[in-house]
């Protein structure tokens, strides 16, 4: 064999191997994991970039923003997201329904972060004012659930006061318009209708509401995706954690993200002390009472075993204190 034909033999060899590594280049980004994540206000997305847990990711993210828990658990339903960041009874609501979804993780938050506003100019002073107004809230969410535990609270029936079913935007809109008159929402909105629309709290869910957010996964992406779910999971909780002593540089991180002012959140976050929890039988029992009494008050359609609505073994070995 002359020198040339070594030559050329070689070089097909290399140029064979540089193609097939490319082929299988190409094959390993076309497999990569895309993991399609549901937020709410940037919060979570913020939380991992600002912490330093978005970094080195074995698997790419897919974020999609969202004004809050409904749209997220309607397109987890449809299959266009793997995950989603939603409150603990909106996701009962789809779940009894029968879609096949689970509560994987989540967080606590300070039950006084839920609240029903007023406008400032508002003759509405105590709870016993709530009584023959309209009030507005997300249904079959923690909006419709506040009012009536407060209503009942204060010694009222649940039709003492008219329900208005509208979602945080529209909401909030209504409010400064005049065209309800009181709001129960969540933060970042009521630290924003405090500090910016000079709105009132009148009431909130101390001793009413768990204050559970929940990360929810469809059966689907558990079952193919499930150490990439496993992986986002820890990182949110490390970060999660890492943040609770750098709450306005977390603010002003996901102020520059989303665009919200950087006071309202951070007065949001202040007031919230979120924190991450495992999903253990204090937290199910804790779920399930509240589901009961969902149920009781016609907003969730039949009662629901929320055993069967969490899947543990995210969170088995989550060293914290719920």
């Amino acid at each position: 064999m002359t020198d040339v034909s070594i030559t050329r033999r070689l070089l097909s060899t290399v140029i064979a191997s540089a193609f097939s590594a490319a082929l299988a280049s190409s094959a390993f980004a076309a497999d990569q994991i895309v993991l399609r994540v549901g937020d709410q206000k940037g919060g979570n997305r913020s939380l991992l970039e600002f912490s330093g847990q978005a970094k080195d990711l074995p698997y790419k993210i897919q974020w999609s923003e969202f004004p809050a828990a409904a749209p997220i658990l309607e397109a987890i339903n449809a299959g266009a997201l793997d995950v989603g960041h939603t409150g603990d009874l909106a996701f009962l609501t789809v779940f009894a329904n029968g879609s096949p979804i689970k509560a994987i993780g989540g967080v606590r938050a300070n039950a006084d972060t839920q609240a029903i506003l007023v406008r400032n100019d508002s003759p509405i002073k105590t709870v016993a004012d709530l009584k023959g107004k309209r009030l507005a809230g997300t249904r079959g969410g923690w909006g419709q659930f506040l009012i009536n535990a407060t209503l009942e609270k204060g010694g009222y029936k649940t039709t003492d006061a008219t329900f208005a079913p509208l979602g945080p935007v529209d909401a909030k809109i209504a409010l400064v318009a005049g065209s309800i008159d009181g709001w129960a929402v969540w933060e970042p909105y009521v630290s924003y209708a405090i500090l910016k629309d000079n709105a009132r709290v009148v009431a909130d869910g101390a001793g009413l509401t768990p204050t559970l957010t929940f990360i929810i996964a469809s059966d689907q992406a558990i079952a193919t995706k499930r150490e990439a779910i496993a992986d986002f999971l820890n990182r949110l909780n490390k970060a999660r954690e890492w943040s609770r002593s750098r709450l306005p540089d977390y603010a002003k991180n996901t102020a520059e993200l989303t665009k919200l002012p950087e006071d309202v959140l951070l007065r949001a976050y202040q007031t919230q002390d979120t924190r991450p929890i495992a999903i253990d039988d204090g937290v199910v029992k804790e779920f399930q009472d509240a589901s009961d009494r969902a149920t009781r008050y016609g907003i969730l359609s039949k009662p629901v075993d929320v055993s069967k609505a969490v899947d543990r073994s995210f969170t088995k070995d989550l060293a914290v204190s719920n």
